[in-house]
């Protein structure tokens, strides 16, 4: 096959538009399979080649293909902030480039079989940094394309969603073969072994999921949720315009409209109190007294919502490093963006947002760039940044066996720091999020469907309370329901099941992440040996 502009402008067009496709609502996550295929067959044209070729340009090319995936499917980032989407595109396209170039560079080096199975593993080290570095933006892990074929993912439990990638990546390298043969043959006969292997591949996991999606049956104690949407607009109502006071009586006026003696929570969205609210004095505040005397008409009822709130710190306390100082005064202060139950045992009890978001919660590496904190983005009301809580904790009903995870936002993204909660106990999970600041664009939706892969990865029912839309109930199957529609002030009521059955995923998290981060590094030493030894050969 000879190549030529047109045919490298067509296959690098169809990879990226493969690989975007699963992460809108119409499509699914089994085009994947095939989204690679493109970019492989222009790399190995380019390795027969090599003598001709740099392996630069594989580089470019692919770099063009991560950079039109990474546009088409997270650009909504730009409602929000331009500078944010830029950085997220921009790094995020450099990585994944990178893991392929390494691949070429291994496959020049090491030949066909090592070489493919580089690709799994630099790809998969790639997703492992991407999840646990400084600067980190996970959207696009192969996984997440799964998000909204729950029949096909309950194997998930075992894996996380870390797991598809070298699933993904196998099945593509399989297809690729068989199609390299054909291209060059125009058959493939002789490739049995290699289509046998394919459909036992793709069938296992797959034929496993039917089943376990058909047969799960959640046990345990039943709780009702009241979730609640009050619809405020971020940028002109909820931290600017609308007056506390009236924010809170459209809360209650939602909670109030569906909640009775039998409802065990009422869940309200991130941030959904914000008027200076400092732990230290808390009964002094008046949205805290308001739901005070709400929950004493509900005896049973946890009051759970998303608020900001403030910490200082007394003579005797050493202050984390993002704590700031009061003015006019030698004493420190922390800012949190976090959860509170407020009950009738007037016990509160709070978690503090951990997993912050790069630019607009917090500056990166701060001991280096700490300078750089009065440009950190005004939203959720602060530009100074919020303290993180160093580990996850729960929400826990002093009267009952309930114990709420609650990620906020951006934390329901991340697999194995989910399972963080329910290694700390928790049997339900509640998400608080605000999803309005990427308006109705794909984010929210992509949000979303991530959390359903939460459910299934730990096996918890999940309660989802968004500020603007979409609400909804999800249970431990990963299935969506009585989900609200966006944009519109809505109260919804529902049944979860409490689970304490810790599941192989939430045991050993991202194990697969780890194990091929590992093959990853030898990959690059015997890459880096080969070309030693040929070049002193």
């Amino acid at each position: 096959m000879k190549l030529n502009k047109k045919h490298i402008v067509i296959l690098i067009l169809l990879s990226s538009l493969l690989l975007s496709l699963p992460w809108f609502r119409q499509f699914s996550g089994i085009i994947l399979f095939v989204a690679f295929v493109p970019l492989l067959i222009l790399e190995r044209l380019y390795y027969e080649n090599r003598a001709n070729n740099s392996s630069v340009s594989i580089l470019l090319f692919s770099t063009v293909v991560f950079v039109l995936w990474n546009i088409a499917t997270t650009s909504w980032i730009r409602y929000s902030t331009f500078f944010g989407a830029v950085a997220a595109i921009a790094i995020g396209s450099f990585l994944m480039a990178m893991a392929f170039w390494l691949f070429h560079i291994s496959h020049r080096k090491l030949g066909h079989g090592a070489g493919y199975f580089s690709l799994m593993a630099y790809w998969t080290a790639y997703e492992h940094i991407y999840l646990n570095g400084e600067l980190s933006f996970p959207w696009l892990i192969l996984g997440n394309g799964f998000a909204k074929d729950i029949r096909l993912i309950q194997w998930y439990e075992f894996t996380g969603s870390t797991g598809a990638s070298p699933w993904v990546l196998i099945i593509n390298i399989l297809i690729f073969i068989l199609a390299w043969d054909f291209i060059q043959k125009g058959s493939v006969r002789g490739r049995i072994k290699e289509m046998v292997l394919l459909l036992l591949i793709i069938l296992i996991p797959v034929v496993y999921s039917f089943v376990r999606f058909r047969n799960y049956r959640e046990t345990g104690p039943e709780k009702e949720f009241v979730v609640l949407q009050p619809n405020v607009d971020p940028y002109k109502e909820k931290f600017f315009g609308m007056p506390m006071d009236e924010q809170l009586k459209k809360l209650l006026y939602l909670a109030d409209s569906l909640a009775d003696q039998e409802t065990d929570y009422i869940l309200a969205p991130e941030t959904a109190l914000n008027d200076n609210i400092w732990e230290n004095r808390i009964s002094w505040n008046n949205s805290i007294q308001q739901l005070n005397k709400f929950v004493s008409n509900y005896p049973g009822i946890k009051f759970v919502t998303g608020l900001t709130s403030f910490y200082e710190y007394g003579k005797n306390e050493t202050p984390p490093p993002m704590a700031r100082k009061l003015k006019g005064t030698d004493n420190y202060y922390s800012i949190y963006n976090s959860t509170i139950q407020v009950d009738s045992s007037h016990n509160y009890q709070f978690y503090h947002k951990s997993k912050l978001v790069v630019g607009v919660e917090k500056v990166p590496f701060p001991k280096l760039l700490h300078h750089m904190e009065k440009f950190i983005i005004q939203l959720g009301g602060t530009t100074r940044g919020y303290t993180p809580q160093a580990e996850r904790s729960t929400l826990n009903d002093i009267y009952g066996s309930t114990k709420l995870g609650t990620p906020i936002c951006y934390e329901s993204v991340y697999g194995e720091f989910v399972n963080g909660f329910v290694k700390k106990g928790a049997n339900i999970l509640a998400i608080v999020t605000n999803d309005a600041w990427w308006g109705d664009s794909p984010g929210y939706k992509q949000l979303l469907s991530f959390t359903s892969i939460r459910a299934i990865e730990t096996r918890r029912s999940i309660a989802r309370s968004a500020n603007t839309g979409i609400s909804c109930f999800i249970n431990q199957k990963g299935e969506i329901l009585k989900a609200t529609h966006f944009w519109v002030p809505a109260v919804i009521k529902g049944r979860l099941r409490e689970n304490e059955e810790i599941s192989f995923y939430v045991k050993h998290g991202d194990y697969i992440c780890r194990i091929f981060s590992f093959f990853g590094i030898l990959m690059l030493l015997s890459t880096l040996t080969a070309g030693l030894m040929k070049k002193k050969a």
